[in-house]
């Protein structure tokens, strides 16, 4: 690994010891210099606990009992991206209510301590229970079943239709809700934040992207393939990526088990990445970790196709372990699968080239085992020592 790569400079003095050992490479640090934002990305959303069940033998019948072989509790919902931006050593604030039961102390503490994302937008709220989500993943896929509650008023100034500004970033990740604008992502832009955009499902079924009104503030828009063609009334995903590139710099849209195919209308690169196979234990939260692999790379000026290999991967290992924000890969595990790959026989050439921009980058002593489980069973275990 190369100096330019370490952890350098003064570091936030939000990371624990533990979130230091988790940062191994500085992906921006050659990029660092006086005066810079103090944040790398800035996140706001609900953040949920996340209780997942894995090896279903088929989904949930009525009337019956199932019985999983796995089970992992995380924080979820906007922690899934914010943990994984942190794994890849990108400075992470996180604006977002938590509850102050015990699901809600925990999800702050593995964030804060563990994960070292700043939570000093955060807040938690008295006398408000936290958002659960319980996810069963079977066959390749999940269903999930979520409950909460709006945050009440005192918590407004950390939601979307909050007037104060954003902290200063340099990039800030906003999921968009159709017919709906957010004040703070124009507010983020306007002070020189990068904005990357996901969408949800549109519920009123009218796929209209003038619908999407902070659009014009994004730099790049990151759909899944139903989504892209439909919000542009094309049946191919690939010609609905050129065509919201009237709408935004960059369209990357996910294919599912076909990877993901990405264009860049400023500079005219377009790019498409196969899947990596991989033997999927738990879906859940890998969208994300897309997001943030394919962030990480944006701010760190690769090419097109090395974001968009970088983000497969990162979502590709993600889902060989337990949960959404705990499974995201860090250096160690995107290391480890670098040197395995090329130790095996029978590689293709051409597949290993897509990949050696990694080469610079990763460490060359892991410092933890690998494949490595990190979602735990469940919450509450008595601290030793």
């Amino acid at each position: 690994m190369t100096p330019s790569h370490t952890f350098t400079g003064e570091e936030p003095e939000h990371l624990t010891q533990a979130a230091r050992c988790q940062i191994q490479v500085d992906p921006l640090a050659a990029l660092r210099a006086p005066g810079d934002p103090p944040w790398d990305v800035h996140l706001t959303g609900t953040v949920f606990l996340d209780i997942v069940f894995t090896g279903l033998e088929s989904a949930p019948v009525r009337g019956t009992e199932s019985w999983a072989r796995g089970m992992g509790s995380s924080p979820g919902g906007v922690a899934n991206m914010a943990a994984a931006l942190a794994r890849l050593g990108l400075r992470t604030s996180l604006a977002a209510a938590f509850g102050d039961d015990h699901y809600g102390e925990y999800c702050w503490d593995a964030l804060e301590r563990g994960e070292g994302i700043d939570l000093s937008a955060s807040r938690t709220v008295p006398g408000w229970h936290s958002p659960v989500t319980v996810s069963m993943a079977y066959e390749g896929e999940r269903t999930m079943v979520s409950h909460g509650h709006e945050p009440p008023a005192q918590a407004l100034l950390l939601q979307e239709g909050a007037t104060a500004p954003p902290p200063r970033a340099r990039a800030a990740v906003a999921s968009l809700t159709p017919g709906r604008s957010a004040p703070w992502i124009a507010q983020a832009a306007r002070a020189g934040t990068r904005i990357f955009a996901d969408v949800g499902w549109d519920e009123t079924g009218a796929w209209d992207l003038s619908g999407l009104a902070d659009l014009e503030h994004c730099e790049a828009f990151l759909p899944n393939a139903e989504e892209a063609k439909r919000y542009t009334g094309t049946d191919c995903p690939r010609l609905a990526a050129h065509a919201l590139t009237e709408y935004v710099p960059v369209a990357v849209v996910t294919l599912g088990s076909d990877g993901a195919y990405a264009v860049d209308r400023r500079t005219g690169e377009t790019a498409e990445v196969p899947a990596i196979e991989v033997e999927a234990l738990d879906p859940t939260g890998a969208g994300d970790v897309f997001v943030a692999g394919f962030v990480t790379g944006s701010l760190a000026g690769w090419p097109l196709a090395d974001r968009l290999a970088f983000a497969g991967l990162t979502a590709a290992l993600s889902v060989q372990e337990f949960g959404g924000s705990l499974s995201a890969p860090g250096w160690s595990e995107i290391g480890a699968w670098w040197r395995r790959v090329q130790s095996l026989p029978g590689q293709s050439p051409a597949a290993l080239r897509r990949y050696e921009f990694l080469e610079g980058l990763v460490p060359e002593e892991l410092d933890r085992p690998w494949p490595l489980r990190r979602a735990v069973p469940t919450i509450g275990f008595r601290r030793s020592g």
